[in-house]
């Protein structure tokens, strides 16, 4: 059982680095995960006078939303067009291990870019108050949001765009309920309920945390971590079970 866990792993991280290959510099990568985000962002934030570390815990999880699901969702899609699905799935791999792979290229995608607003904080004088809480709720919020994204690419369609359009019909409205913009306190008691089903509220939240201390944040630590795990569980029991479905339509 244990060797058989081990190589089904070593050919998750094989395609991992094969995802990374392809797809870090693929078009719809860059747009809705990097420069998306960065334009609404800044948005926003012209003409405000909002404080710098306010500003700053908003982008970080916002980054970690957008680029954690820019990936997942492009994979199923482009390899549907281009055969390499067929390959994988004649290959002694299992759906899980497939997504599993896929996942983990899209975590340190989200993490490597969730770099960025840190070393921003850092520029404008914004330090981390809990740097270990900020470590891993960056860390599960990666994984969180890519499992996020491998249900969206669960669609049984070639078309990458199609994909994206219906991932993005659902992530630009969440950005506005979660807290990113507007503390969840600030919202009408119907926008809080919102918030409370959003992944990305407890990210938000736990960034406000990190970067403003205690008392700025709207659940608790162990509250948001524990969202994001039974978020985590949910979408990747979802992904699996939806891609054993369409694999057959993709092929």
């Amino acid at each position: 059982m244990v060797p058989e866990i081990q190589g089904q792993m070593r050919r998750a991280f094989a395609i991992a680095r094969k995802d990374i290959r392809i797809y870090y510099l693929k078009g719809p990568v860059i747009i809705f995960g990097v420069l998306s985000p960065s334009f609404l962002f800044l948005a926003f934030m012209i003409g405000r006078n909002l404080p710098v570390d306010f500003l700053i815990a908003g982008l970080l999880g916002m980054t970690i939303f957008f680029t954690s699901t820019s990936v997942t969702p492009v994979i199923a899609p482009t390899e549907t067009q281009t055969r390499n699905l067929e390959r994988l799935a004649a290959a002694p791999v299992s759906i899980t291990t497939i997504l599993i792979g896929d996942m983990l290229a899209s975590v340190l995608f989200g993490m490597l870019i969730s770099l960025v607003p840190i070393l921003l904080g850092v520029m404008f004088g914004v330090g981390v108050a809990h740097p270990l809480v900020l470590a891993v709720a960056i860390v599960l919020a990666a994984f969180c949001f890519s499992a996020m994204g491998l249900v969206f690419s669960s669609t049984p369609t070639s078309m990458t765009s199609t994909v994206m359009m219906m991932s993005t019909m659902i992530k630009f409205p969440l950005v506005f309920l979660s807290g990113v913009f507007i503390p969840i306190h600030d919202l009408p008691a119907w926008g809080q309920a919102l918030a409370s089903i959003s992944p990305l509220t407890y990210i938000t939240d736990l960034c406000r945390y990190c970067f403003q201390g205690a008392g700025a944040n709207y659940y608790s630590v162990p509250m948001n971590i524990f969202a994001l795990v039974v978020f985590l569980v949910i979408f990747m029991v979802a992904a699996v079970k939806l891609h054993e479905r369409s694999l057959p339509m993709r092929l």
